[in-house]
């Protein structure tokens, strides 16, 4: 299996079972976990406080899209992918061609896709 050895990923998620769910497999690939952040505002202040090197985004986060996330990850250069149930081909239209993975996944797929971001993983 692949691993994120040294990676920081924030986790913005609102479910908290996914969320749980994500911080497993993520610990187990070895990332370091920024959150999990439930809303917009404390995924912001999350990476405000702490640059991520990689960042998976649950496209609806109590209620609210996660553009302005997206918006800040791109400026800073941060790699990011969404996760929707939603069935979404194209999530966030100013950030075209994000890679989406539709939710159920599995977590070899999850570990996958962030590995393919191109950040500073160590396979």
């Amino acid at each position: 299996m692949r691993t994120l050895v040294g990676c920081r990923v924030l986790v913005a998620e609102d479910e908290p079972l996914v969320a749980m769910l994500l911080e497993d497999v993520l610990l187990d690939a070895g990332a370091t976990i920024l959150g999990p952040a439930s809303t917009v505002a404390e995924a912001l202040l999350l990476t405000a406080q702490q640059r991520p090197d990689l960042a998976v985004l649950d496209l609806n986060l109590s209620g609210e899209t996660c553009l302005a996330v997206a918006d800040a990850l791109a400026a800073a250069g941060v790699p990011f992918l969404v996760a929707t149930g939603f069935g979404a081909d194209d999530p966030l239209p100013r950030h075209a061609g994000v890679q989406v993975l539709q939710k159920p996944y599995e977590p070899t797929a999850l570990i996958d896709a962030l590995c393919r971001l191109g950040s500073p993983v160590r396979i």
